[in-house]
């Protein structure tokens, strides 16, 4: 239960997170006059801030980087009225039966909404090198699919054993020279159909019991990466410039947990065709769903699709009342 002492403000929609989901969401719920609040969370922007260049997001023929074409979306949205508040939620109390449902922002004031747009992302899980956090972005990234175009011809290292390893190693593998991939235990924890495709790509070697120790470089860019087999204890510098990391997202929604229904991994699970939630009138877009593509674009259109579930609930809820 919150706390009934603290500042109350109602309002009709209530969009958590900033990244694209969240500022599409927006675009498209100010454009409908639901007036919504955007709080950002602690990273306004989301991932994307931290990406350099973004070359892959239609309208943007010369590439842009991350920050600046999260300010352009923010500035669209607060064009149609969104306001764009710095916070984040610390508590949620949602309604069953289709009511209000109620936030806490920063522990001190609740948002009543009627409904709630959950945009709140993944975060990639990382190796937690000093170096990794150095270089990233210049040289280090978690998607070979928004990144690898930037390697074409290079020579590149990959760590990860999953199917999303192996599917990015295969990416890799068809723009450069040559794809060293890092597997920790001396087996693949992919299907088998993705290790034979590994297996069977030419330019992809594959290095059992192999750790990164460090990522190294010239103080601006990569230029190779330290690593250790476990078993001989034996190191080894590979010349790349590029070091990708395929470990895994971790969804942001400790917020949500035993409140909305998530799978095995924390992500959120929304019905078919559709970015509700179990809950009325609580959507969900953007990475924090979809495990699966993890890109700007499918994540502001997801938020898209939020928003107008949002303006067509609030109307169907009308409705009820009216007749």
């Amino acid at each position: 239960m919150m706390n009934k002492e603290q500042e109350i403000e109602r309002i009709s929609c209530l969009i958590i997170g900033s990244g694209p989901a969240g500022y599409t969401a927006a675009i498209y719920a100010a454009r409908a006059d639901l007036k919504p609040v955007v709080y950002t969370g602690m990273v306004p922007g989301g991932q994307l801030t931290q990406t350099t260049e973004v070359d892959n997001f239609p309208g943007y023929p010369k590439g842009i980087t991350g920050p600046v074409m999260m300010e352009d979306l923010r500035a669209q949205a607060e064009r149609f009225g969104t306001d764009v508040r710095f916070g984040y939620a610390t508590k949620v109390d949602f309604s069953t039966d289709g009511g209000i449902h109620k936030v806490e922002i920063d522990g001190v004031k609740t948002v009543e909404a009627e409904t709630v747009i959950i945009a709140t992302g993944a975060t990639a899980k990382w190796l937690g090198l000093d170096s990794e956090e150095k270089y990233n972005g210049f040289g280090v990234s978690a998607c070979a699919v928004c990144d690898g175009f930037f390697y074409k011809g290079q020579d590149v290292a990959i760590v990860g054993a999953g199917d999303t390893a192996a599917e990015e190693a295969t990416y890799l593998a068809k723009l450069c020279r040559k794809v060293y991939m890092l597997v920790r235990r001396d087996e693949f924890r992919a299907s088998k159909a993705m290790v034979h495709r590994v297996n069977n790509t030419a330019n992809i070697e594959v290095l059992y019991n192999t750790e990164a120790v460090e990522i190294l470089g010239d103080g601006q860019v990569v230029t190779g990466v330290r690593v250790i087999n476990n078993q001989t204890k034996n190191l080894q510098d590979l010349d790349v410039t590029g070091f990708f990391v395929a470990i895994g997202h971790k969804p942001n929604t400790e917020l949500f947990q035993g409140i909305l229904d998530m799978d095995e991994t924390g992500y959120l699970i929304t019905k078919a065709d559709s970015t509700a939630t179990n809950i009325p009138g609580v959507f969900a877009c953007g990475d924090v769903q979809d495990h699966v593509f993890r890109q700007a674009i499918t994540a502001a259109g997801t938020g898209c699709m939020s928003a107008l579930e949002a303006e067509r609930y609030l109307m169907a809820k009308e409705d009820v009342v009216l007749s």
